[in-house]
């Protein structure tokens, strides 16, 4: 993220409020693109789609997304990540050629993975009407193809065509939809919300091709990357089990619904973290301005710097900086996340009356909007790790995070309803602390790791 982010905190630099909206606006589109895509438009959807269809239409709908959602991003994480590593070193060797046949060969690679458990799910396992299941079988492998060339999409640092494209694809997806859904229902329903993903999916793509013009070749020239980054491949499975394992242990809650077909749900514990998460999207924004960039510049200056065989006092000053840059940028994130937590929380009486929410999710959604300030600032702690290719640590910062919200959230949902949400946050709350250690562990003895310990000269 840190090309695209010095690109849009430029915006910010302009002497005026908009330039700075304009800044954070984007950085919060660029940051959660599908993600803030696929919740705006389902409530858009389901919003409108209640006047022009049943409620079961509605809730099979939903499911569908949701499933899909989840598990195209659990199953996909190994192979976005070793691919957005491919990339990044692309991009470092000024070998940007081979960009589009990676691009090609990591969205075979994905589908070939995704298409037997897809397809096995949707025409075998549950059961729906054939073209519902069709339909819910593409959206599956458009959501996947999403998640990966997202991964170029901080290459081209073209933020405007970005937000272009997912703005399309989002209101294709919110108003296209319930006007189909009125007379086919909820394949009609999936029609509409299929094509603003393929708007997003395709017009990324063809941006891509734009900005590397080169012939699709060597299309699976990442793969020597899944032996030498297995744990990184690891990393991209554990931490998106942990986001999601709380959601599914909660299907089997005994508050649960078995939607027809045969999908299993718990829609207040869904909507509420759902919700909560909508609170991060500040968080998001200012990382890839601030946090982000800032912390770049200084890691950047203390690598160069020691390539150049400086003094060891001016090594001992790039650390400083960058331990200093670190802690700013850590002290603002808490602030602003800190502060809009809070105001999420004072204010869900007045949120869920707006809107129309059911009351008896507000317990798990506040709890859902505290586990999210501590969830995110793990996702961040985990990106420092890997700027610093410390990836066994941040494998195991994602396996405790998996652990322990597994576990706790068994042990809450066993306690009854007024404990459901515990699990989730005590997980986060926990995996923050241990994340902290380990991270902060490392940067202050960032020196005697570049010399010794990351040293291969010395290994050997």
């Amino acid at each position: 993220m840190a090309g695209i982010g010095f690109v849009l905190r430029n915006l910010t630099t302009k002497d005026n409020l908009i330039g700075l909206l304009s800044g954070f606006g984007y950085s919060a589109l660029v940051a959660t693109g599908p993600w803030l895509f696929t919740i705006l438009a389902l409530t858009g959807i389901l919003s409108l789609g209640s006047y022009f269809t049943t409620f079961e239409q509605q809730i099979t709908f939903r499911i569908v997304v949701i499933y899909n959602f989840s598990f195209s991003l659990v199953i996909s994480g190994p192979i976005v990540m070793v691919l957005t590593r491919y990339v990044s070193d692309l991009i470092f060797l000024k070998e940007v050629e081979k960009a589009p046949g990676a691009l090609l060969g990591g969205l075979m690679l994905v589908y070939a993975v995704q298409f037997p458990v897809a397809f096995y799910f949707y025409f075998v396992h549950v059961q729906l009407e054939f073209m519902t299941a069709v339909s819910a079988f593409v959206n599956y492998f458009l959501i996947n193809g999403v998640w990966l060339v997202t991964i170029f999409v901080t290459a081209l640092k073209d933020y405007k065509m970005v937000i272009r494209v997912f703005f399309m694809g989002m209101t294709l997806g919110a108003v296209a939809n319930p006007f189909l859904a009125k007379d086919l229902g909820v394949v009609g329903m999936f029609f509409g919300f299929n094509a603003g993903l393929a708007i997003i999916f395709f017009g990324i793509i063809a941006r891509v091709f734009a900005e590397y013009p080169y012939e699709a070749k060597d299309f699976f020239g990442f793969m020597g990357h899944f032996r030498r980054y297995w744990d990184l491949a690891l990393v991209g499975l554990t931490f998106n089990l942990a986001a999601w394992v709380d959601k599914w242990i909660m299907w089997f809650a005994p508050e649960r619904e078995t939607v027809a077909g045969g999908f299993y749900s718990y829609s207040n514990y869904d909507s509420a973290m759902f919700l909560a998460y909508l609170s991060i999207v500040p968080s998001m924004a200012s990382f890839v301005l601030s946090m982000e960039t800032r912390f770049y510049e200084h890691y950047l200056k203390f690598y160069r710097d020691i390539q150049k065989h400086v003094s060891f006092q001016a090594i001992e000053a790039n650390h400083r900086a960058l331990v200093q840059a670190v802690h700013v940028s850590g002290r603002n994130f808490l602030i602003l996340q800190g502060g809009v937590s809070l105001l999420a929380i004072l204010l869900a009486p007045s949120i869920f009356q707006w809107f129309g929410i059911n009351f008896k999710q507000m317990g798990m959604y506040r709890l859902g909007v505290l586990g999210a300030f501590y969830h995110v600032s793990i996702l961040f702690l985990n990106i420092l790790l890997s700027y610093f290719d410390c990836r066994r640590k941040a494998l195991k910062v994602s396996l405790f995070f998996l652990g322990s919200n597994a576990c706790l959230t068994v042990i809450s949902m066993n306690q009854g309803f007024p404990y459901y949400g515990f699990g989730y946050f005590g997980a986060c709350l926990l995996t923050f602390m241990v994340a902290v250690i380990i991270t902060f562990r490392h940067i202050l003895d960032l020196p005697y790791h570049t010399f010794i310990t990351q040293n291969e000269s010395v290994k050997g």
